[in-house]
């Protein structure tokens, strides 16, 4: 009799080749310094996948977790994941000739999609981590992706370009320490100005095995976690609001009130 394969046993989804897909259940801390000091945190869960062997999930559960490559990055050729990746990096004359590519995000669930950091670890077909793409997503939409070395013994330096809070402006340079996950997942994220760290984000979490088992128990201890997170964002742009935080126009409506003045 043939040997039961891993996707087929119950409890158990597929395999890439460096394992099995993990979740991992995060503790998001925002901390900002200047112009007051405000910190809040909240708990949610993401995705770490390989983009060469996405999780296959049995039908009644793919509402909790569907990977829409319109959610990521850019159209491309191959409009897959790995495609939409591959394709920014031709952008850059990167060529990993078929190197390994994970990464950490979250999916829709039921509907709902709501990713502010998509970090993507591309490896070169030796095995060797060569490059680590931050995805930056705005509630208006807009997107913008970093290409930064591996920094696992000290922080990528990457110049702010996307408008990503009504409280910030496009101005100073992010230090981005983000790690290849293992056991437990390790990120941090500061906005610095005039060599001061305006704002600090952290993620964290320990892995777990994305068996049907975990990724249900992840809709009872966060359900619906894209809506959740973009509303608790909501809530904190709420308090800030009320402490009297400038608010940061973005930059094409300025452009819209020139145009038509």
């Amino acid at each position: 009799m043939e040997q039961q394969c891993a996707a087929d046993r119950p409890g158990a989804l597929a395999r890439g080749r460096g394992g099995a897909s993990a979740l991992y259940r995060t503790r998001i801390t925002h901390l900002r310094r200047a112009p007051v000091h405000h910190y809040f945190e909240h708990r949610s869960y993401s995705w770490f996948v390989d983009l060469d062997q996405m999780p296959r999930l049995p039908r009644w559960l793919r509402p909790f977790a569907t990977f829409d490559p319109a959610d990521h990055l850019w159209e491309a050729p191959n409009d897959t994941l790995r495609g939409r990746v591959d394709a920014f990096l031709a952008d850059k004359n990167i060529d990993l000739r078929g190197g390994r590519v994970t990464a950490l995000m979250q999916p829709r669930v039921l509907g709902f999609v709501f990713n502010p950091l998509t970090l993507y670890w591309c490896h070169d077909a030796a095995g060797v981590l060569r490059y680590v793409i931050a995805e930056v997503q705005n509630s208006c939409g807009d997107r913008h992706a970093y290409l930064m070395p591996p920094s696992a013994d000290r922080p990528a330096m990457v110049t702010k370009k996307l408008y990503a809070s009504p409280f910030n402006d496009v101005d100073g340079h992010y230090l981005v320490s983000a790690p290849l996950p293992a056991d437990t997942l390790d990120v941090r994220i500061s906005l610095h100005r005039d060599n001061l760290p305006a704002f600090v984000a952290t993620l964290r979490g320990e892995r777990k095995p994305a068996g049907i088992a975990q990724i249900i128990l992840m809709q009872l201890v966060a359900p619906l976690a894209p809506l959740m997170n973009a509303l608790d964002m909501r809530v904190q742009g709420t308090l800030l609001r009320m402490r009297r935080v400038p608010v940061v126009p973005h930059p094409l409506v300025e452009r819209e009130k020139v145009y038509h003045s």
